[in-house]
């Protein structure tokens, strides 16, 4: 049926109700004002009271569509007055102001039609303020923090944003006592908005930070009855037992610091390293290799020697090329050797007799014999070898002094060039 005929039908039944009893009543003025929709859009026929929106009906075309909680409100619960044209649009009109005016009047700032207790945009909104809500407190109910003097009312200006404002209770019977301790109320020194429970102070900023096995630790097996001021950072406070049982090597015995930094590590007792710098012996080559007993073989670590043939007196008299025993070279095996290995040796032959690595001589000989031919016997050295006698006896006829000897021409050529 369309509109006209349905509009036809209504008005024929009210006339044949009405006829032959009453003359013509006359036109009734709409009670809602200057409201440009039909009747029908809202009435039905059989009553005036039975309000029902058809789809022709759209609340929207009057500025404020209907959504979430809105689209289920009876429409006397906004439109107090029948005279929709004068229903005011403000928030304020329908809801009581909770916050007593101090967030404005516009509620879509945190509020939604699909729920007043939206918390999305409430969230949102609170990240604009000095106080951004994260971890435990996303799921705190706003009336925790915001509770107003009076029931029901929310106060958020002048709110605090000090930790002790909410939490002065945990504060107070917390374990260790944080009062007697001295520790501070802003609660995020040592705790997180995520779990509560485990809380980290930042110990660094007393000037001892906890890395490896110390991070491990619980406060009180450190700070016994839960002391914090006045204690002590030295190791031994706290090792003094490993300290006198260590056995390899006995640390007492030796007379090894108690500061166990200067060997150990933080993460385990094992794979300590002493700074052997500090005691004038340099640990390099295969010298960093060893293990303490291979040197300090009684166990004592105090006046120990740093001399070569302490500990390779029975490699030096077990070398035969040479053999040093009967070269007589010195004991001090770093005159020629390094610490790496024991081959590649090299003795200092240019600073302490005569140039061979360099000057003249340098790449004219293969091994020590070429010169000294008496083996072992490094005191005896020949130059005929490779300048043969009638050579330099004509090289020199007439020269005053000249002798046929080696130690003759060392005297006149100690640098093995010509006068």
């Amino acid at each position: 049926m369309t509109r006209a005929l349905w509009t036809a039908a209504v008005a024929l039944v009210v006339a044949l109700a009405t006829a032959g009893s009453a003359p013509a009543q006359q036109t009734t003025t709409s009670p809602h004002g200057a409201l440009a929709v039909e009747c029908a859009a809202c009435h039905q026929p059989a009553s005036w009271t039975a309000i029902r929106t058809t789809p022709e009906f759209d609340h929207a075309s009057s500025g404020f569509p209907l959504r979430g909680g809105h689209a289920r409100a009876a429409c006397r619960a906004c439109h107090v007055s029948l005279d929709f044209a004068g229903t005011s649009r403000e928030c304020v009109a329908c809801h009581e102001d909770l916050h007593r005016g101090e967030l404005g009047s516009a509620c879509a700032r945190c509020h939604t039609p699909r729920s007043f207790f939206d918390r999305t945009a409430m969230v949102q909104e609170h990240a604009q303020t000095r106080f951004p809500l994260d971890g435990s407190h996303l799921l705190a109910d706003c009336r925790a923090c915001h509770a107003g003097v009076a029931l029901g009312r929310l106060t958020f200006v002048g709110q605090p944003s000090r930790c002790e404002a909410c939490h002065m209770t945990r504060y107070a019977s917390a374990t260790p006592d944080h009062q007697q301790v001295g520790f501070s109320t802003d609660c995020t020194q040592c705790h997180s908005t995520i779990d509560w429970a485990r809380a980290r102070f930042d110990h660094s900023q007393a000037g001892f930070p906890l890395t490896g096995a110390h991070a491990g630790l619980s406060c009180d097996q450190c700070h016994r009855n839960f002391t914090f001021t006045g204690s002590s950072a030295a190791c031994v406070d706290c090792h003094q037992r490993d300290y006198d049982a260590t056995s390899d090597p006995n640390h007492a015995t030796a007379g090894l610091p108690t500061d166990c930094a200067a060997c150990h590590g933080t993460t385990s007792w094992e794979g300590a390293h002493f700074d052997h710098n500090q005691t004038g012996f340099s640990l390099t080559g295969a010298h960093a290799t060893l293990t303490c007993a291979q040197c300090h073989q009684s166990g004592s670590f105090s006046g120990g020697t740093v001399a070569c043939v302490d500990c390779h007196q029975q490699d030096y008299d077990g070398t035969t090329n040479p053999s040093h025993v009967a070269a007589g070279i010195p004991t001090d095996c770093v005159a020629c050797h390094g610490t790496v290995t024991w081959d590649g040796a090299r003795f200092d032959h240019d600073a302490t007799w005569f140039p061979i690595y360099s000057g003249r001589h340098r790449g004219r000989w293969n091994s020590c014999s070429d010169c000294h031919t008496v083996a072992d016997n490094f005191a005896q050295f020949t130059c005929t070898q490779c300048h043969s006698q009638a050579r330099m006896d004509e090289h020199h006829r007439g020269v005053a002094g000249y002798g046929p000897t080696p130690s003759d021409c060392l005297r006149c050529h100690p640098q093995g060039n010509a006068p």
